[in-house]
């Protein structure tokens, strides 16, 4: 079974298992924030990591990987909300708080963040022994003092170090993916954070990117949000050359980083293929 079915199952069964007796308001909202997916790089990096270190446990695996993907979902529910970024669209749709209002985006986002311990928790009675280090994996990937709620909240600072909020806003849950994708399948997750760091510095460069350049109908989302917002970005400090520029030295960065593992050769391929997708091919034309 190929990476992306494992996960849109194991999504499916989470976010089904939960909408069962919800308020129909509600489940609306969470299926709307999690299907159709963008991506799914998050979860996919996570399979990653977890096949390159032998994957013995998959159904732990596709557990950790659709948390990661569940948490990622509520912060976008949550960044779209009129107090942060007021966001119209997100991949291609309405935003939740477009579609469902305000108060059932916020409980949906809380949902979400709920759902993915849950599903952790299940994921983890094959390997029980597994879920402690899981658990403070993903946790602080998510809360404070460096996780995504951390990212979320230095916007609300009159200052603040560009790597410091890219690795907070972004870099904590790509970290996650690949220390929880070598927790769950019984390798050291200590060996493996900085590989997700750097990839998520590197995606949160390229969104920035992304936002000062790119068309809106190509993302699915408005662009010239971190203008707008007067917000730290990647391409306001650098330029559009100068941030194509750090993103290809954090990808470098991050492949050099892969510890030994019986992957890691196809593990790289697929780090640098997936790469590829970051930028639109007419971005890196136009910074060349």
């Amino acid at each position: 079974m190929d990476a992306l079915t494992r996960i849109e199952q194991a999504l499916t069964a989470a976010v089904t298992a939960a909408a069962a007796g919800c308020p129909p308001g509600l489940a609306a909202a969470v299926r709307h924030a999690v299907f159709p997916g963008g991506a799914r790089i998050r979860p996919r990096l996570c399979l990653s990591v977890a096949l390159a270190c032998g994957d013995d446990r998959p159904s732990l695996t596709d557990a950790a990987a659709a948390a990661i993907e569940l948490l990622h979902c509520a912060s976008l529910v949550h960044d779209d909300l009129p107090c942060f970024d007021d966001a119209a669209f997100r991949r291609g749709k309405p935003s939740v708080h477009r579609a469902f209002g305000e108060r059932l985006a916020v409980l949906g986002g809380d949902a979400l963040i709920v759902l993915a311990f849950e599903t952790l928790t299940h994921g983890a009675a094959v390997a029980p022994d597994r879920l402690p280090t899981l658990l403070l994996t993903v946790a602080r990937s998510v809360g404070m003092p460096s996780g995504i709620v951390a990212g979320q909240a230095w916007e609300c600072e009159s200052s603040v170090e560009l790597t410091e909020y890219h690795r907070a806003k972004t870099g904590a849950l790509f970290a996650a993916a690949t220390a929880a994708g070598a927790a769950a399948a019984g390798a050291d997750p200590a060996l493996w954070g900085e590989l997700g760091a750097r990839l998520g510095e590197a995606y949160q460069v390229a969104d920035d990117i992304r936002d000062a350049a790119a068309d809106p109908a190509e993302l699915g989302k408005p662009v010239g949000r971190d203008f707008a917002l007067d917000r730290r970005s990647a391409a306001r400090e650098f330029g559009i050359a100068g941030a194509v520029q750090r993103l290809e030295r954090l990808l470098a960065e991050a492949v050099d980083s892969i510890p030994p593992c019986p992957g890691g050769a196809a593990l790289r391929a697929s780090i640098m293929a997936e790469s590829q997708r970051f930028l639109p091919k007419g971005l890196v034309r136009a910074a060349a």
